[in-house]
């Protein structure tokens, strides 16, 4: 595939794209004869995997360094797994952190729908 195809599939721009390749988050994309980038699946994967974990908040430094680690080989199978272990984790507590902050303003919805419908039944009264 090409860099504008990879980019539509992902709806990622094409500078990101090279940028990701240039700081070592994607693995080096392989290019024609021609000098242009040809994407593999396996490269499209990699796209996919980043784009998924800078959504879900993941810095650039520990994908980074996630990334290095696997090029590095079986060896640092291990590490990866801490590594991911230790980033779910600050996940759940940024997701619990969000649920109370979503709960609070529900509650706080609540309260002004109530002092709305309050202040209706008081207009109601008024007209009588």
């Amino acid at each position: 595939m090409t860099i504008a195809e990879v980019s539509e599939k992902f709806s990622i721009s094409q500078d990101t794209l090279r940028y990701y390749e240039r700081i070592g988050l994607i693995p080096h994309v392989n290019r024609n004869k021609s000098k242009i980038r040809s994407y593999t699946e396996e490269d499209c994967r990699w796209v996919e995997f980043i784009k998924c974990m800078r959504s879900a908040g993941l810095p650039i430094e520990v994908l980074i360094e996630y990334v290095s680690l696997f090029q590095e080989g079986d060896e640092t199978v291990e590490a990866r797994k801490e590594l991911l272990i230790e980033q779910r984790s600050k996940l759940a507590e940024k997701i619990s952190e969000m649920q109370q902050t979503l709960q609070r303003l529900d509650n706080k919805i609540d309260g002004y729908e109530e002092k709305i419908l309050a202040k209706e039944q008081g207009l109601k009264k008024a007209d009588s």
